[in-house]
């Protein structure tokens, strides 16, 4: 497997996309606006992530997947460790990841991968997205924010 930036001349993964984000026009969004990178194995895309600048030494992890096929296998933390190292290679100092409230094991993954929990946006899913979302049996209503200081916590 190899994480490669993704050619806007290829299709957008957009099946892996929605995995993590079941809003098209979102996801079209930063699709457009931000640094798209794959996971390619065999000539197949198998992981995807999407960072999107929001200030001078910020970036968003706004979108990371793993096809269904493949996770459990480390391909997600390897997607995030490279996320983190091409932030830091464009010049930002913290990459910030937001996630829903019911999303108990991408909580758990970001914060043993060294991310910490900075804030909640209330009701972040209820005003941006037409349908509920639930996951885990939890109604997804608040967004998580996390925060990685890549200067300070470099990954291992």
């Amino acid at each position: 497997m190899r994480i490669r930036e993704w050619n806007v001349d290829e299709a957008p993964p957009i099946d892996l996309l929605l995995l993590a984000d079941p809003s098209q026009k979102l996801v079209d969004n930063y699709l457009n606006k931000g640094f798209c990178y794959v996971a390619d194995s065999n000539g197949e895309i198998i992981g995807v992530y999407i960072l999107l600048p929001i200030s001078p030494r910020t970036v968003e992890l706004v979108n990371i997947a793993v096809s269904e096929n493949e996770q459990g296998r480390g391909i997600g933390k390897q997607l995030l460790k490279d996320a983190i190292r091409q932030s830091k290679n464009k010049g930002y100092n913290t990459i910030e990841v937001g996630t829903g409230n019911s999303s108990i094991e991408q909580l758990a993954f970001y914060q043993k991968c060294g991310f910490r929990i900075i804030g909640v946006e209330s009701d972040y899913f209820t005003r941006h997205y037409e349908d509920k979302i639930f996951e885990n049996g939890i109604w997804c209503r608040d967004r998580i924010r996390l925060s990685y200081d890549i200067l300070k916590s470099p990954l291992d």
